[in-house]
C-alpha cells in the first residue's frame, strides 16, 4: 500500500504565538499521541541567544501545545562535532513533525547545502511526515529565497539567491515571501517582507515567468496537505498567489487548488481592493491611521517641546506616548508594528537624556546665562542714572540668593550660600 504524502505548512509569521497553537495542534494530531516532532535552530545558529529560542519553542509547544518537542540542533555545519550531527540527522529521520522558524534565510541556506537535512526534510515529507517552515526558514524552501537582511538592513541591490527547492519536489515552483502585509516600518512601506513596493517590482522582473510567487500575511498559514486536491489557510490573514503580472488572493477558510498552486490552472485576478505592483496607480488618498499618526505627532511635538526648554510639558506628552502605544498594543502587535512603536519611544528617551548631559552640572551655571543679561540691564540703568531702577534690579537678584558686588575690577556676582 502507497504511503500517503504528507505536509507543507507555511507560515508568514507567528509560528510560536497564540494565533497559531491551533494550527499546530490539528497538525500534529493526524500524527497521533506518540509524534515526534522536532525543532530545526540552523536560521539562528549565528544568534548568540539561539539556544534560548529553541527553549522558548519547546516552553511553546509544552504548554500551548501541550505535546513535547525535541530540538535538532545545527547552528553551523562547521560544528566540528560529528556526532551532534549525527544526532540532529537521526531525530530528522524520525520526526513526524519537523518545525523551522526564525533567523537568516541566507545563513541557514549556506549551512544546510553542506548538509542532509534539505534531503531528510524531503524523505520525511515523501514518507507521510509533516513540515512546518515560517517567517526566515519559509523563504529557503523555494525555488529562490529573498536576502532579507542583505537588502534591507546592509542596503544591496534587488536580487535572489538560489532557495533549496524542496517545494520543486512535490511539483511547486514557487519564490515563497512571509511577512507579506507587515507594517514595521511605520511611515515607511515595509510590506513584501521588508522590501516595499518599488524593491518589490523590481525583484518580481528578475524571475522567470514560470516562477508562482507565494505572499504570506504575517499570522498566517497555508496549509497543503499532499493527499488532497486543495490546500487550506488559516489564522488571520491572507495569502497572494502572483504569476506572470496577475494576481489573486484567498482568505482564511477559502479552498486554494493545489492545480493553481502548481501553475496548472491560470489565476484570476482579484479586484482592484489588491492591485499587482506591475500597476501603475494613482496615489491614493491617505487616511487618518489612528495607530501609527499620533506616534509621529507625538514625536514631533516631544522634540519642539525639548527644543523650547519646556521639559514639564515634554515629560507629559513622553508618558501619553507610552499609553498610547500601551492602550495599541493588540493592534501594534497584530501589524507587527510594535517593534516600530518601541523604537519611536526608545528615540524620544534618547533625545530626553542627550539634552539632559548638554544642561550645566551646577546651579551657578544654570543662572549664568539670565544673571549676565539682568547685569547688562543693571548697568545700562546706572549708565543712564536711573539708580532706583538698577537698585531694584540688584535686589531682585539678592532676594533670590544672587550677591552682586561692585569692584575695581567691574561687577561680579556670586550665590549666597
Amino acid at each position: 500500500m502507497p504511503v500517503r504524502p504528507g505536509i507543507i505548512t507555511l507560515m508568514g509569521s507567528g509560528e510560536l504565538t497564540a494565533s497559531m497553537v491551533e494550527v499546530h495542534k490539528a497538525l500534529i494530531k493526524r500524527h497521533g499521541n506518540d509524534a515526534r516532532a522536532v525543532f530545526i535552530d540552523t536560521p539562528a545558529g549565528f544568534q548568540l541567544n539561539a539556544d534560548n529560542l529553541s527553549q522558548r519553542a519547546v516552553d511553546y509547544f509544552q504548554t500551548r501545545v501541550q505535546h513535547p518537542l525535541t530540538i535538532a540542533s545545527l547552528k553551523s555545519a562547521d560544528a566540528g562535532d560529528p556526532q551532534a550531527t549525527e544526532r540532529s540527522y537521526r531525530a530528522l529521520n524520525q520526526a513526524d513533525y519537523i518545525l523551522i522558524g526564525p533567523g537568516s534565510p541566507t545563513y541557514a541556506l549556506r549551512q544546510w547545502r553542506r548538509t542532509r537535512v534539505p534531503e531528510l526534510i524531503t524523505r520525511r515529507i515523501q514518507a507521510g511526515g509533516s513540515l512546518v517552515a515560517a517567517s526566515a526558514a519559509a523563504l529557503t524552501v523555494g525555488r529562490f529565497t529573498l536576502p532579507v537582511y542583505e537588502i534591507y538592513k546592509v542596503g544591496q541591490p534587488p536580487y535572489w539567491e538560489e532557495g533549496l527547492n524542496i517545494l520543486q519536489r512535490f511539483g511547486f515552483d514557487w519564490v515563497v515571501l512571509p511577512h507579506w502585509n507587515n507594517a514595521e516600518g511605520g511611515n515607511h512601506d515595509t510590506r513584501f517582507c521588508f522590501m516595499g513596493e518599488p524593491r518589490m517590482t523590481q525583484l518580481e522582473a528578475l524571475l522567470p515567468a514560470s516562477v508562482t510567487l507565494v505572499g504570506l500575511d504575517e499570522h498566517t498559514a497555508l496549509v497543503i496537505d499532499l493527499s488532497r486536491t486543495n490546500a487550506t489557510i488559516r489564522g488571520i490573514g491572507r495569502v497572494t498567489i502572483r504569476r506572470q503580472g496577475q494576481e489573486q488572493i484567498f482568505t482564511k477558510g477559502d479552498l486554494v487548488p493545489l492545480a493553481l498552486l502548481r501553475g496548472e490552472n491560470e489565476i484570476t485576478p482579484s479586484g482592484p481592493a489588491a492591485p499587482s505592483p506591475h500597476e501603475k496607480t494613482p496615489p491614493a488618498v491617505v487616511e487618518k491611521d489612528a495607530v501609527w499618526d499620533p506616534l509621529y505627532t507625538l514625536g514631533e511635538k516631544i522634540q519642539n517641546l525639548i527644543e523650547n526648554n519646556r521639559s514639564e510639558q515634554a515629560t507629559g506628552a513622553l508618558l501619553e506616548l507610552e499609553r498610547h502605544i500601551w492602550d495599541m498594543r493588540e493592534a501594534l502587535q497584530e501589524r507587527s508594528a510594535m517593534g516600530a512603536a518601541r523604537e519611536v519611544l526608545r528615540d524620544m528617551l534618547a533625545l530626553v537624556g542627550t539634552r539632559l548631559a548638554q544642561r550645566p552640572a551646577d546651579r551657578k551655571a544654570c543662572l549664568q546665562p539670565l544673571v549676565a543679561q539682568i547685569l547688562a540691564l543693571r548697568a545700562r540703568y546706572r549708565q543712564e542714572k536711573q539708580w532706583d531702577a538698577a537698585d531694584a534690579l540688584r535686589g531682585c537678584l539678592e532676594r533670590a540668593g544672587i550677591v552682586v558686588e561692585d569692584t575695581d575690577e567691574g561687577v561680579k556676582w556670586h550665590l549666597d550660600q
